[in-house]
């Protein structure tokens, strides 16, 4: 398993992923018409400064990460997501979380802020074992997007 950043080959692939995990695992009411980035990731998460990785298994996407650079040393991780059979035991999620973090230590990026819905159990206990703490959405930066659905937001310190 490796971790490579974006490759349009792979296009399908994620889109099928997320979109896979949110509506027929968990039922989000979120379709992937609701979601414009997966449609144009190189302008939506790699210019001004932000990224978007995957985790490739045999030519296979197992999962993603993104992150977006705000102002003044803040970014927003978006879009992780790890193929159930990978998750816990490949470490997987840890891995690209990994990349992210050090992608921000070297793009002098200080806060990662993000927002995840409640019914994703494991992922809340996920990014509270990596330092992430709970806040309310009124102490994130003022550039932060905000997802519509999202009811629960963290943050980290770098």
């Amino acid at each position: 398993m490796e971790i490579i950043k974006y490759d349009k080959k792979y296009q399908q692939q994620l889109t099928d992923l997320i979109v896979g995990i949110q509506t027929d695992e968990f039922e989000v009411n979120i379709t992937l018409a609701d979601q414009p980035d997966l449609a144009n990731i190189p302008d939506f998460y790699q210019k001004d400064g932000g990224n978007f990785w995957l985790a490739i298994d045999q030519g296979q996407v197992v999962g993603t990460i993104a992150l977006i650079r705000l102002k003044d040393g803040n970014s927003a991780l978006r879009k992780m997501f790890v193929n159930k059979k990978y998750r816990g035991k490949a470490q997987v999620g840890q891995k690209l979380l990994d990349v992210l973090l050090d992608y921000c230590k070297t793009e002098d990026i200080h806060y990662v802020y993000l927002g995840t819905i409640d019914i994703f159990k494991a992922a809340l206990g996920f990014y509270k074992k990596n330092q992430f703490v709970a806040l309310p959405l009124t102490d994130f930066p003022k550039d932060y997007p905000v997802v519509a659905v999202d009811n629960v937001f963290l943050m980290r310190e770098i």
